[in-house]
């Protein structure tokens, strides 16, 4: 995508960035969203990630329109147990990738209830966007038409993506910061981040972690 590069994957504790963008990963346990993120920040896949218990994170700096900008990637658990704790990060964030899996009907129906979580607890001006993920997987069940028609119907960008083989991946996350940045210029959108993570449970892969298949 013109204008958009990556400039670095790093922890996050220099401040060779001009602004931070927050951005959560939401959706039903299971349909890859620590897959995606480990992907884009990675260029690494693994089928039988831990399941993320509560909330986890990962930073990565890119190049957008020439602006350094550092991607705040915070990936939420998608089981109910863990929703009240997970509402609580939508605050703040800037941007939301709601995820489902293309082999898995009952994720694509309940984006509708992801979209409502969304619109109680998410700023007014946060981007959202859409993705069908597991593209790759020849028992899909969800077409790209019906994804296209929902994201018409909810006003939101889609993508279609596969971690496993790395298709689309990069573009959700850009697409998204470019749709993010250029509401910051257009001044739609304030208050490009403090720097502060804030508080993290993070995915700890023990406890009540269990394995699911992600791609």
């Amino acid at each position: 995508m013109s204008g958009l590069r990556t400039v670095s994957a790093s922890s996050g504790n220099g401040k060779s960035y001009d602004s931070i963008m927050k951005i959560l990963l939401i959706g039903d346990s299971g349909v890859g969203k620590s897959c995606l993120l480990v992907r884009f920040v990675e260029d690494k896949f693994n089928p039988s990630f831990i399941t993320t218990i509560g909330i986890d994170f990962k930073i990565k700096t890119v190049d957008i329109n020439g602006k350094k900008v550092k991607l705040q990637l915070w990936d939420t658990a998608g089981q109910e147990r863990f929703r009240t704790i997970t509402t609580a990060y939508y605050r703040g964030a800037m941007g939301i990738i709601l995820v489902y899996d293309v082999t898995d009907e009952r994720t694509f129906t309940n984006i509708k209830q992801w979209f409502k979580t969304v619109n109680e607890h998410a700023n007014d001006e946060a981007q959202l966007l859409l993705v069908g993920n597991k593209s790759d997987m020849d028992t899909r069940v969800v077409t790209a038409d019906q994804g296209e028609a929902l994201a018409k119907e909810l006003g939101i960008p889609f993508i279609e993506s596969s971690a496993k083989n790395d298709d689309n991946v990069n573009e959700i996350f850009f697409t998204l910061a470019k749709l993010i940045q250029e509401k910051i210029d257009s001044n739609k959108l304030v208050g490009v981040g403090n720097g502060k993570e804030g508080n993290i449970s993070i995915n700890s892969g023990s406890g009540n972690s269990s394995k699911s298949n992600c791609c």
